[in-house]
């Protein structure tokens, strides 16, 4: 084969890229590829990740004698256009499983057929690919502990090493990079890109990774990885870090409790896959919800009137991120102390978010609301309750929440009990 395209979707990096290895092992000239699509527009913070990691991509390229063509449009469309300028003969692009990605895949497909262009769909945004496991009966597996015992005994793909070099041929224009947006961003946002989340992930493993099991829940010690957003883009692969996680000296305790949320994450992910409007409709029957705007207004304000649920949302506008288990408190609250439907904490999640994912995304909201998979739907997460377990001096509402900094840890989590100045009394009583 004579010249290849190698799309990059969610899929910015080098290390251990199915679409990009395939491609240099049967094509002698490789174009790598980004194409900007207009009709789907990133809120702020997905926006400036985005444009880092697709700078950093556009980086390492140009050290293997490369570089990352830029083009704006319709994918399948700017696919085809590079294909006929390059005598490209082949396509290769990570498959996914979004309503978006469907319907991208589907118009690729028909219009590589129409121009007789082969078109190769490769694994890369999970560990294990959606439709890899399934159960005796069924199409996914609705039930996650299961999917975990198959999950942990699946043999896993070869993982796929970076090229050191590419040959490309001459292309122009080469496109412009996307602007990284700073407007609306979150101030505290963390950096995009392959090499930031390859350092992170190293630095977080050698110093946190042992003390998983025990700390990861722990609100105000942060020693969650952060590799979300990482994950969310595939600055970093998610095989690379299981393997990384699960093959660690240290214990295999530790790994294997890490690898138990990235199974979480290939969990929705098929789940998604089988059911596409996860982001839109019940996965199962649910509460009805009633409607509610300034409770709505004060929730997304971090304005409740509860510590623990402020605190969650004030970091997530503040850092286009949330601690998972601030995640489920906040999720719960709205959810069954509000009675509010789910989809209106998915939008403003997915508003903020840099990690904000289709499948991680609404899969989890719809399990806190009792409408997804779990097995106990009518669980309620009782904030005080989580408040005294996961940030039981206080520590975590005081770096999101100053106003309340200088009670002391018996009632910083109840400040109802005493009127505090500038915070608001709670929405409702607990």
């Amino acid at each position: 084969m004579e010249t290849a395209i190698v799309v990059f979707t969610r899929d910015l990096r080098l290390h251990d890229n199915p679409a990009l290895h395939q491609a240099c092992e049967t094509a002698r000239q490789v174009v790598p590829l980004f194409v900007v699509d207009p009709a789907i527009p990133a809120p702020p913070n997905r926006a400036r990740f985005l444009a880092e990691s697709v700078t950093d991509l556009r980086h390492q390229l140009r050290q293997r004698q490369a570089d990352l063509i830029i083009r704006r449009g319709d994918p399948a469309a700017e696919i085809i256009t590079l294909a006929r300028e390059t005598s490209a003969s082949a396509v290769f692009i990570a498959d996914d499983v979004s309503h978006y990605a469907t319907r991208r895949r589907q118009r690729l497909q028909r219009e590589c057929e129409r121009h007789r262009l082969d078109l190769t769909l490769t694994p890369g945004l999970t560990v294990v690919p959606p439709g890899d496991l399934r159960p005796a009966s069924g199409d996914h597996y609705k039930v996650f502990t299961p999917y975990w015992r198959v999950w942990r005994a699946a043999r896993w793909r070869p993982h796929c090493p970076a090229p050191e070099t590419i040959q490309m041929p001459d292309i122009e224009p080469i496109g412009a990079l996307p602007p990284a947006a700073t407007q609306g961003a979150s101030p505290a946002l963390a950096k995009g890109g392959e090499t930031e989340g390859r350092r992170r992930f190293l630095a977080w493993r050698q110093h946190d990774l042992a003390g998983y099991p025990e700390r990861h829940d722990d609100l105000p010690g942060d020693h969650t990885s952060r590799l979300s957003a990482y994950l969310r883009f595939g600055c970093v692969s998610p095989l690379a870090v299981a393997l990384g996680a699960r093959d660690r000296p240290a214990g295999d305790e530790h790994g294997e409790e890490f690898c138990r949320q990235l199974a979480w994450r290939d969990f929705f992910h098929q789940v998604t896959a089988a059911f596409p409007d996860l982001a839109r409709k019940n996965y199962r029957p649910g509460a009805a919800w009633h409607e509610d705007d300034g409770a709505l207004a004060a929730w997304r304000a971090g304005q409740t009137g509860i510590p623990i649920v402020d605190a969650g949302l004030r970091q997530l506008a503040a850092e286009g991120f949330m601690h998972n288990r601030a995640r489920m408190i906040t999720a719960s609250f709205l959810t069954r102390n509000l009675g509010l439907d789910w989809r209106h904490g998915y939008q403003h999640f997915n508003e903020f978010l840099a990690d904000g994912d289709v499948a991680s995304n609404a899969g989890n909201w719809q399990w806190v609301a009792g409408t997804g998979n779990n097995t106990r739907p009518n669980r309620v997460m009782n904030p005080l309750r989580q408040a005294q377990r996961f940030d039981p001096a206080g520590d975590y509402v005081r770096r999101y929440v100053p106003e309340l900094a200088a009670l002391p840890a018996a009632r910083i989590h109840t400040p109802w009990t005493e009127k505090i100045k500038g915070y608001p009394d709670p929405l409702v009583e607990l």
